[in-house]
């Protein structure tokens, strides 16, 4: 996977191939649904050196449970708190697993797009 360098940046970055001094941020975005491939992907890209930012709080439980369903005012607050880990990132990287993305996703791209971070896919996107 070849992307640019970081401004700043040098040794080399194993997992995705770009010059840096310091660790490259990646971002993970997708839908909360794959939870499974959240942990994945951070413990595979943490095991490569990588600083990984996830989600934290996860929005497939019990709707009585779910404080993004409890509380609109949470899940505004943690989408927002998503879009600063996007700011902080190198490299967004989708988790679009069998190439489903959703609107919260989409939005996050086109965010992460405006920034012209470098995006990233597990899967390669359809269309």
């Amino acid at each position: 996977m070849a992307l640019t360098q970081a401004p700043g940046r040098s040794p080399v970055d194993r997992a995705f191939g770009i010059p840096t001094a310091f660790p490259t941020i990646v971002c993970l975005c997708g839908s909360t649904r794959f939870v499974p491939a959240f942990n994945d992907a951070r413990q595979r890209l943490t095991r490569q050196g990588l600083i990984v930012l996830s989600i934290e709080i996860v929005t497939t439980q019990w709707r009585a449970d779910d404080p993004q369903h409890a509380a609109p005012e949470v899940k505004a607050m943690l989408d927002e708190l998503h879009l600063r880990k996007i700011d902080l990132a190198d490299v967004v990287h989708i988790l679009n697993v069998g190439g489903y993305i959703g609107p919260s996703t989409r939005a996050e791209i086109a965010y992460a797009q405006s920034l012209g971070k470098t995006i990233t896919y597990l899967e390669k996107p359809r269309g």
